[in-house]
């Protein structure tokens, strides 16, 4: 008996802890997350795993989600997509039809949420990228949203840096053909570097898992410009750049926000240095809500959160806002109080939104000094 009461009492202890703050009768709001946990960008989806964590402990701390008179936990459904379009699809209609989630936070690459997407729409179901910044991702759907900004306007903006900033009158472009996030904001780029007054002399291409970049690179140094744009992911710019260096390609070297995880400083080196990229934030400017959230992640996971780590919290926190507003765990109604929000301020700033999924929010340029990412400047929408 005395053993029974002990398995008792350290069972309820284990349920207090998980569920400290929250009424008896508090219900549950269960939300997914589809995140590339494993595959090509592990940090990625690591990064939105951890943010939605502590975003949904701070809300059960705090007593839950109250709406009306009831209190609701968060209860969080983690579905790993491999960084896979198929799997992304597959766990978006797990999450749906086996959890019966209220809404689905990520996936993140464009590859991945694009996919998802078109799954969420057809069941009607709320999915908020944090992440994906390619129009498709919610190009004619009501139920798919993001938290960043998009990739014409990233293109532009990069175009108009290599213009003004780096005074560049050619640019060369090696992407990933097979991408859409990559494929898309190299052409974003190469639009608005011409439309600017500017050349596009090499615009080269690879796939997917290439790991040999002499031929491209080759034919880029051959062309001579005078900067380079790279819009890849965080794992294949170290390699590209330290391959171009070695064959003697000095010009600048530019990208976007898929180098903004700090994996990039420790694969990429001394090669990197001096480099630009678009991003989403800035931890060195940051506001005092983001400082808070850099505090309170970096407490809980001993590291600083990345760029996917804010735009995850802050899609978390743009979600709760929604139900917010709607005063019910209701699919239809989160929506339709998601697409009236106007205006959310989060840790990655300011977000406007006219009635359709896609915030208009600045974008930051970072550089790369002395082995860190440091603010350069500010880009407005």
């Amino acid at each position: 008996m005395a053993r029974q009461l002990m398995v008792i009492m350290v069972v309820w202890s284990a349920f207090c802890l998980g569920t400290a703050g929250l009424s008896p009768a508090a219900e549950d709001i269960r939300l997914g997350v589809n995140a590339e946990l494993t595959g090509s960008k592990p940090t990625v989806g690591d990064s939105c795993k951890k943010a939605m964590e502590l975003l949904a402990e701070q809300v059960n701390q705090a007593g839950g989600l109250r709406l009306g008179n009831k209190s609701y936990r968060l209860t969080l459904f983690v579905e790993d997509n491999e960084d896979k379009a198929e799997s992304a699809a597959a766990a978006a209609q797990k999450l749906i039809t086996q959890n019966n989630v209220l809404a689905i936070v990520g996936p993140n690459a464009s590859g991945n949420a694009i996919p998802a997407a078109s799954i969420c729409e057809d069941a009607q179901v709320i999915m908020i990228s944090p992440w994906s910044t390619n129009p498709k991702t919610t190009e004619g759907k009501k139920f798919v949203f993001r938290a960043c900004f998009v990739d014409d306007f990233q293109g532009q903006v990069m175009a108009k840096f290599a213009r003004q900033h780096q005074q560049a009158k050619t640019a060369a472009v090696l992407y990933d053909v097979a991408s859409e996030y990559n494929k898309g904001i190299a052409e974003f780029f190469k639009k608005f570097f011409e439309a600017a007054g500017g050349r596009v002399v090499a615009f080269e291409s690879y796939t997917k898992d290439d790991k040999d970049f002499s031929s491209q690179l080759t034919k880029i140094k051959a062309a001579a410009p005078e900067t380079l744009f790279l819009p890849n992911y965080y794992n294949e710019v170290p390699l590209q750049v330290q391959q171009a260096r070695r064959l003697g390609l000095t010009c600048p070297i530019i990208g976007s926000d898929s180098w903004g995880s700090e994996e990039l400083l420790r694969l990429g080196g001394p090669a990197l240095e001096g480099s630009f990229f678009s991003t989403h934030y800035a931890a060195d400017i940051a506001t005092a809500k983001a400082q808070k959230f850099i505090h309170e992640f970096e407490t809980k996971y001993g590291k600083k959160p990345d760029d996917v780590a804010a735009l995850t919290y802050d899609a978390g926190q743009l979600l709760l806002a929604a139900i917010a507003k709607a005063g019910v765990p209701d699919r239809r109604r989160v929506r339709q109080a998601l697409a009236t929000i106007a205006e959310f301020e989060g840790v990655t700033g300011k977000m406007q939104f006219k009635g359709a999924g896609d915030p208009l929010k600045s974008a930051v340029i970072l550089q790369i000094k002395n082995g860190k990412f440091s603010y350069f400047s500010s880009v407005q929408p």
